[in-house]
């Protein structure tokens, strides 16, 4: 394979380009900041400026005016009653003088209470406070003085002391009442102010928003979006064909690297690629000669089932014959080589056949479906019958699944396993069980026996082919069974193995094979 040589660095882009997109995000990003802290700086501030205007109306001058005329009322009912009292004499009148004096000292507490928060009010409560003491000296105290002695006169001699004395009563609440305006005027004209420049500020906030809101989609249209679109319009004519086009942006940074690592894959693939092409070349030239190797293969198979055994049969029959015509003048030893030759023969051509079922495995037929293994298992139980009624075996399974596969190679499977466990039989009767549970996509099977088992450090040479534990004299057969079993296993994506220490005595295999739905 050619090496392919790693590109240079992406030539640094100029102007524009030089700063990274995050950079640029960054700088816009961090001006934006700056502007929207300080116009939400400058809104808080004004928040609060409003919302202690507000405070100050509601809160002082509107209690302030509110106690200003309960004060009047008060001092106008004081006034009222005791005028009343001075005409006729009457105790209730200066009963209800006593209950006007009882609220206007409220008032005027309620006053004293709101001043330290406007100190200016003080001056205009002690005027309205002299007033009145000069007024109910001079005119209240003087009636209830005199109406023990003048009677209903009382009120028409201090007439005159009344209209001036309380005239300077109402002149003094008239000028506290319009500072109190004033005041409220002042209060509500920074209020509206403070609204005024809260909509300015949010304004300013919206404009803010908008402005990077349009910021930012003109960075990302100039300095992600337009890059991507050519970067992605030169990767669209690499991919409609054109190999040799070369991918290249030059700005922002990022996106210069990342087409220069493009254009880098790019260059490697096309290598990769023709080398590639070269390889599948020798690949098709392997495969013809595969092809044409498991033709010879099966021709071989062809010679070896039908042209080899016939002179195996010849070599048989016509020994066979030789010691049937002259038995009488051979001797014992004579005989023995003549029974050895046919042995031989005979084995040979079991040999071959068992051959022809190792090589067939996946190759003759390659049809997999699912398959009931219950029937497998009664299709191998009934192969086996003349075996089983011999030696007195018994037979038993699980309920078997259903699984993916040949029904030919799993019956060859099932028989095969449960052949061996009759053969290497013990003395007692041979129990033989088929045993299964699921283990996720697979199902594991497990052929249990009470035969002579099989020593653990054979556990990996019993499946390899031709290789045997015991003489041909004591069990019968190629040696070849337990290998085709495996092949048989792992051509159906599973694996075969013997369980290592088994808790009766005998031998216990495992397989797995695919599960199916069906």
């Amino acid at each position: 394979m050619t090496r392919i040589e790693p590109l240079p660095p992406p030539r640094p882009p100029s102007g524009f380009g030089r700063l990274r997109a995050g950079r640029w995000f960054l700088l816009v990003g961090a001006a934006l900041l700056l502007a929207f802290t300080a116009a939400i700086l400058a809104t808080l501030s004004t928040l609060t400026e409003t919302r202690d205007s507000r405070v100050y109306i509601i809160d002082v001058i509107d209690p302030l005016v509110l106690h200003t005329l309960e004060l009047s009322t008060a001092v106008t009912t004081e006034e009222s009653a005791i005028r009343g009292y001075g005409r006729t004499n009457e105790e209730s009148f200066r009963a209800e003088y006593a209950r006007a004096r009882t609220a206007e000292t409220a008032a005027e507490n309620a006053i004293k209470a709101l001043i330290p928060q406007e100190p200016s009010l003080g001056l205009d409560l002690t005027r309205v406070r002299t007033a009145i003491e000069a007024w109910r000296r001079d005119y209240a105290d003087a009636i209830v003085r005199n109406v023990p002695t003048q009677g209903r006169n009382t009120a028409a001699q201090l007439a005159e002391v009344n209209s001036v004395r309380f005239g300077a009563v109402r002149n003094a609440l008239a000028d506290q009442q319009k500072h109190l305006e004033e005041l409220h005027r002042a209060g509500s004209h920074r209020l509206e102010e403070g609204w005024d420049t809260f909509y300015r500020a949010l304004g300013a906030l919206a404009a803010l928003l908008v402005l990077s809101v349009i910021l930012f989609t003109l960075l990302v249209r100039y300095v992600v979006l337009k890059p991507v679109a050519r970067l992605a319009e030169q990767v669209r004519l690499v991919s409609q064909g054109d190999f040799d086009h070369e991918l290249r942006v030059t700005h922002p940074a990022e996106m210069a690297e990342l087409s220069g690592h493009a254009d880098a894959m790019r260059r490697r693939i096309i290598a990769e690629w023709r080398n590639t092409s070269r390889a599948q070349r020798a690949l098709e030239d392997q495969a013809a000669e595969l092809r044409r190797s498991n033709g010879e293969l099966e021709q071989f198979a062809y010679v070896a089932s039908h042209d080899l055994q016939e002179p195996l049969r010849k070599v048989a029959s016509f020994t066979q014959m030789l010691e049937q015509r002259y038995g009488d003048q051979l001797d014992d030893r004579a005989k023995q080589y003549i029974k050895f030759a046919v042995d031989g023969a005979k084995r040979m051509q079991l040999l071959i056949n068992d051959l022809l079922d190792f090589s067939r495995v996946g190759r003759v037929s390659n049809e997999r479906e699912p398959v009931s293994t219950e029937e497998i298992f009664a299709t191998a139980v009934g192969n086996l019958a003349a075996p089983i009624e011999d030696t007195g075996a018994t037979v038993t399974h699980d309920e078997l699944p259903m699984v993916n596969g040949n029904r030919l190679l799993l019956t060859q499977l099932f028989q095969n396993l449960i052949g061996n466990a009759v053969k290497f039989r013990s003395e007692a009767p041979p129990m033989i069980h088929i045993g299964v549970r699921r283990d996720g996509d697979m199902w594991e099977f497990c052929c249990a026996d009470n035969g002579i088992g099989v020593d653990q450090k054979y556990a990996d040479r019993i499946f390899l082919i031709f290789q045997r534990l015991h003489p041909r004299d004591v069990y019968p057969g190629t040696g070849i069974g337990l290998a085709l079993c495996r092949k048989i296993v792992e051509y159906h994506g599973g694996r075969i193995w013997l369980e290592k220490e088994p808790d009766t005595p005998g031998t216990v295999f495992r397989w797995t094979l695919e599960a199916t739905d069906e």
